[in-house]
């Protein structure tokens, strides 16, 4: 039972949550920390240079200074160092997260989580009667925003990733499922030796190295497409950052059969994942639990449930690797 106020109050902003995540959105569609990247500007400026109504546009400027997003000084606005983030030219930006949240699909599905706790099918493909895969597939602009923020966020912590692990004595890593290649790119830069391939889907998979590589690592990058279902390229060392989460037991169990299949003799495979129950992640770990039950239909797991997946792939759960960020490496042999 709810005893102090301020325990009420606590609990009326996690109800009401959902309002900042809307506005953040907006902002962040709007590119308004673009647009407040030189200064301050007035709203009747803002408004102008992006077509909406004044008074909406601050309303909505009002609400997120009032919690640290924008600051107001004399009747403009300008960036924090919260609205900072938002920004689509820094690196890690977490616009295309936001962007993301604004997809009217993602919203109807979040409602419909009860669906999901009632059942134990995903909402999304409940409610469109596709998986998340599927739909991206079919709606390139809502792809293109999902590559990006996939994008982003890896690049937050490739760095981490690349430092946590000694690749000294391997020749060639694949980066299953890489996108556009922010983790592969990080790794090359650390292990000269290396040479590395980026693969995914075709609609998804970056074709050049990602901006702001080394001549260095350009050279030892490269790409192909296909399916990791069926089959990847052969490697003696393959990354699967944030793909195993997506994806319910069977699933994650085929794609690594298909890497032990192509795995070179005496090659690694390494699982990037958060970890439940890992000290210092346990909210951000359960939240992204629902968020793959949700969307994609997959799970975040504990470790010995990832050393389940490896067993029944014909793999060995060698050692876990906690690097700096929220994310740890399993080894695989």
């Amino acid at each position: 039972m709810i005893g102090r106020m301020g325990a009420r109050d606590e609990l009326q902003a996690m109800v009401t949550g959902f309002r900042l995540s809307a506005a953040l959105s907006v902002a962040a569609e709007l590119a308004i920390s673009d647009l407040l990247s030189d200064g301050p500007r007035t709203i009747d400026d803002l408004a102008t240079e992006l077509k909406v109504d004044g008074d909406s546009l601050l309303r909505l400027l009002r609400a997120l200074s009032a919690v640290g997003v924008y600051a107001e000084f004399d009747g403009s606005y300008t960036n924090t160092s919260l609205g900072e983030g938002l920004r689509s030219d820094v690196p890690a930006s977490l616009r295309p997260l936001a962007r993301l949240s604004q997809d009217p699909t993602v919203w109807a599905a979040w409602g419909h989580l009860l669906h999901s706790v009632r059942t134990g099918e995903n909402a999304f493909k409940a409610l469109q009667g596709v998986d998340v895969w599927e739909h991206r597939e079919a709606h390139p602009e809502q792809n293109q925003i999902f590559n990006d923020n996939m994008a982003a966020l890896s690049s937050a912590v490739a760095g981490g990733v690349a430092a946590a692990y000694d690749f000294g004595e391997l020749s060639t890593v694949v980066d299953v499922g890489g996108g556009q290649g922010a983790l592969l790119a990080a790794v090359l830069a650390k292990n000269p030796q290396l040479a590395g391939i980026v693969f995914d889907q075709e609609h998804v998979v970056g074709h050049t190295a990602p901006i702001g590589s080394s001549d260095s690592v350009a050279e030892r990058w490269s790409f192909a497409s296909g399916n990791f279902f069926d089959s990847v390229p052969a490697a003696d060392a393959y990354l699967l950052k944030s793909i195993l989460h997506d994806w319910p037991d069977e699933e994650c169990v085929t794609i690594l059969r298909a890497c032990r299949k192509s795995l070179a003799p005496g090659g690694v495979v390494l699982v990037v994942e958060g970890l439940l129950g890992l000290p210092g992640h346990e909210a951000e770990a359960a939240f992204s639990d629902l968020n793959m039950m949700t969307l994609p239909g997959g799970r975040e797991r504990t470790e010995p449930q990832y050393a389940a997946l490896f067993a029944a792939a014909d793999l060995e759960l060698t050692r876990v690797i906690h690097t700096r960020t929220r994310l740890s490496i399993l080894e695989a042999r």
